[in-house]
């Protein structure tokens, strides 16, 4: 160490605020942390973690495009673990909240840092010491900050529950003590347990049957329709404390009572001779949780081999992260995104391409941060999963070629990447994946493709760019609807990205028991037919026939290079949409799909007209012409203008950036429904996850006025209905214009090949455990019919899969991954 001639410059420097995230566990734009030998350099201006390795050295770019010339260096290494009298480890302690313990980093490991000055050399900064004020006061800045991967991981499994509207303003009707046998059991069933009570006038219902199996009949729920006392309390949780499971059914979520005891006390009870003697819904979800998991053993018994090297890296369970884990290896072992974001098209994966890719958009990035950006953190996660670089036991040091050898027996798991950033900066400001709850993957899926999509369309003005890999999936799907009257047609294409398909349920007479029945298996082609296929529905006729009949047939408008099949295989039962484990049987070869190409408008066929809607209004020309400009569909642009008074292009493209990932932001202008609101997105998500439609869920609670009780009754009373509201006049400029920018080809024979899968277990989307099977080209210990193999990845655990347990998990398969061959 010397001393070094701009310590004036660094004595003026600030330690990081509360506010500010400081990454000083890894490096922003590659998974090299403080654990590796060099360390990280945490930037003493900005706060950005930068690695020092030779081949990328992150810290040397940070400060050439920063001109930052002050790093902190930080090197973490763990401390002797903690032993008994015995001389053995202590055991682990045993789980008993929904929460990760907040562990004192000082307890577990030791830090060595030092600080560098890159003015004094700006090839590898020069190791320099300052005076002791000054150093301390830098050092113990960064080192006691919250860290970004912390803040972005607090309370993982914890959930925040708040005290709502409806919980602040109980309205408790008169009432007198509850005699001891009207606590006894449901007022309309024999049920003793699950029981919760009406804090608006004490009437007691049992809960629904959920987690884990705890019985229900749901008559809590049915006393809140009929009375719409939204909040409940569950008997047996609550304590002396005050603490209880408190339920809002009004927003079908948990909640807080700040006046829980002044409340029950208006029923006679007192918290105070309260003891708890039912599990809280926390810890029955602990043990859910903890239930499911997905065998890492063979048919035979024995374990099976974990894999490492190049796109065989394990990602670590942040906490309810397993749906991101999943979707994310199975996006990545794709051609597309793999040439996007790491190697060189057609080629073998290419890590000095990668670099160079990388740098090259690090070069121009418009972000301070690399945190900030999402190129910046799709180049580092396509580099942590697909260049091996990371993938190898954590006990051992990385082997240079995982792949050309199996590996040693008994080797221990990988440690796994923690993609903490990228997670916090893809759910930034979404309700549900900025959290740490556990999410549907599908919906993941579809909010990812969407995220991305956003941020090319912005960094390019709108221009299409080259190799977007989202454009992969994208297929049209046509809807052609005849007039049995007279016989016109109309034919409309929407974009899509996943064929979601309804699995019909038939349980085996016989076989299991009434709490866990066995459904009859269905090939996948029954699913293809039931959705793309014809059916007659009742039609108001725009051509004047007036109440008749018409047949509407769905067919795919253009094939996409990969194929997503969402299987929604749910029954609601007690008002709450259960999962079904309904075997789909695929077809013994490739998929084949050309039965099912539509052909558009035919010669002879005449169109419907558009409908005697209301036109649209007048919108400022210039306004609309500055949006279109700037590549905004049209759509998009009249509703940015309806929703902002016709005021401008700015306020208007305000506006569009907010709603880009509204469900409808391209279906078209809809009027004449100006008393009726716009359904919460939360409540058309509620009956999404019952395996209804977008479409049909808004136009339930459309005619419902926003209930979702009436309309759930509203869609089993028109299953024929596909949510299709009034086209307004004008709109079919807007159909034409997506079905000629509808992806995919029309191509044939369009054949399609299974490429990977993702199974769950659990009774519902949001709980349980999610893993991804992907077929692999290359693969150590590969199975006996060529040179490829079923991987399946477990978060961290990432293994050559079973054939049996594969082939019976394929029939379960939540989503299935098809490429185009």
């Amino acid at each position: 160490m010397a001393s070094c001639p701009h310590q004036s410059e660094l004595s003026k420097l600030q330690a990081p605020k509360l506010s500010q995230s400081v990454h000083r566990e890894e490096c922003t734009q590659c998974f090299d942390n403080q654990d590796n030998d060099d360390g990280i350099d945490v930037c003493l201006v900005c706060f950005n973690g930068a690695c020092l390795g030779q081949d990328r050295h992150h810290a040397r770019t940070h400060v050439a495009r920063s001109g930052h010339a002050f790093t902190l260096n930080v090197v973490r290494r763990p401390k002797p673990k903690p032993t008994n009298s015995r001389g053995d480890d202590e055991p682990p302690a045993k789980v008993t909240k929904l929460a990760i313990a907040q562990e004192r980093e000082e307890d577990k490991y030791d830090h060595r840092t030092v600080l560098r000055c890159w003015t004094c050399d700006p090839v590898d900064g020069r190791v320099i010491v300052a005076d002791d004020d000054t150093t301390k006061r830098l050092t113990d800045g960064v080192m006691q900050s919250l860290s970004s991967a912390r803040q972005s991981e607090v309370k993982a499994w914890e959930e925040e529950i708040f005290a709502c509207s409806h919980a602040l303003l109980i309205e408790q009707l008169a009432s007198g003590p509850i005699p001891a046998e009207g606590l006894a059991h449901c007022a309309s069933c024999d049920l003793t347990s699950n029981l919760w009570l009406c804090l608006t006038c004490g009437a007691l219902g049992c809960g629904r049957q959920q987690y884990g199996g705890t019985g229900g009949n749901g008559h809590a729920l049915v006393h809140f329709t009929a009375t719409q006392h939204p909040t409940c309390v569950k008997l047996g949780t609550i304590t002396p404390e005050g603490g209880a499971d408190i339920y809002c059914y009004a927003c079908n979520d948990a909640c807080l009572d700040p006046e829980l005891t002044t409340h029950l006390a208006t029923f006679g009870i007192n918290v105070m001779s309260q003891k708890k003697t039912e599990k809280s819904m926390t810890e029955l979800q602990i043990e859910q949780n903890l239930t499911f998991d997905f065998s890492l053993t063979a048919e035979d018994g024995s374990a099976l081999t974990p894999v490492f090297g190049p796109g065989t890296t394990g990602l670590s369970n942040l906490g309810n992260s397993c749906y991101m884990a999943s979707v994310l290896q199975t996006l990545f072992s794709l051609p597309a995104f793999q040439d996007r974001y790491y190697r060189r098209p057609s080629s073998e994966l290419s890590q000095d391409y990668a670099l160079e890719k990388a740098a090259l958009h690090w070069a121009t990035c418009s972000q301070a941060l690399p945190a900030d950006c999402l190129e910046c953190q799709l180049f580092k996660l396509a580099d942590g999963l697909l260049s091996g670089r990371y993938s190898y036991p954590h006990t051992e040091q990385p082997l240079s070629d995982p792949l050309a050898r199996p590996a040693p027996e008994h080797t221990p798991w990988q440690t796994g990447l923690r993609p903490a950033g990228f997670k916090a900066l893809v759910g930034k400001g979404h309700a549900e994946f900025g959290t740490m709850r556990q999410q549907d993957a599908e919906e993941f899926f579809g909010h990812l493709l969407t995220v991305i999509r956003r941020y090319n369309h912005q960094v390019r003005g709108g221009a299409p760019g080259e190799g977007e890999p989202t454009e992969i999936f994208s297929f049209g799907l046509e809807q052609r609807l005849e007039c049995l009257g007279c016989h016109r047609v109309r034919y409309r294409t929407d974009n899509m990205d996943v064929l979601s398909l309804g699995v019909p349920a038939a349980e085996i007479e016989g076989a299991g028991d009434a709490s866990k029945p066995i459904y009859a298996p269905v090939p996948l082609e029954l699913c293809l037919d039931l959705f793309l296929g014809q059916e007659t529905l009742e039609y108001q006729c725009e051509a004047g026939c007036g109440k008749t009949q018409a047949v509407r047939r769905t067919q795919l408008a253009t094939f996409p290079d990969v194929l997503v099949v969402h299987a929604k295989r749910f029954q609601l039962k007690n008002w709450v949409p259960m999962k079904l484990d309904i075997p789909i049987i695929l077809p013994e070869g490739n998929l084949v799909l050309d039965d099912y190409l539509g052909k558009g408008l035919q010669p002879g066929e005449e169109e419907l007209p558009d409908g005697s809607s209301p036109s649209l209004p007048q919108f400022d020309a210039d306004a609309m012409g500055e949006l279109e400009g700037m590549g905004f569909p049209t759509v998009r642009c009249q509703k940015a203008l309806l929703a902002t008074g016709n005021s401008g292009a700015e306020a208007a493209m305000e506006w569009l950036f907010a709603h880009m990932e509204d469900p409808d932001i391209d279906k078209p202008v809809q009027l004449g429904r100006p008393s009726v609101p716009e359904p919460a997105a939360e409540q058309i998500a509620l009956l999404a996850d019952m395996g209804f439609t977008y479409a049909q869920a808004r136009k339930a609670l459309l005619e419902t006025d926003g209930n979702p009780e009436r309309a759930v009754e509203w869609l089993f009373n028109h299953p024929d209905d596909t949510g299709e509201m009034d086209v307004p006049a004008g709109a079919a400029q807007t159909m034409t214009t997506r079905k000629q920018t509808a992806g995919g080809s029309t191509t044939l024979p369009a054949v399609y090949r299974l490429k990977g899968f993702i199974s769950h277990k659990g009774p519902s989307v949001h709980s349980g455990h999610y893993v991804a099977h992907v077929l692999m080209p290359r693969a150590p210990n590969a199975m006996e019919d060529g040179n490829e193999a079923w991987v399946l990845f477990n978060d961290e655990k990432v293994v050559v899969a079973d054939r049996a347990s594969a082939a019976e998990l394929k029939k379960l398969a939540y989503m299935y991954v098809f490429e185009k061959v």
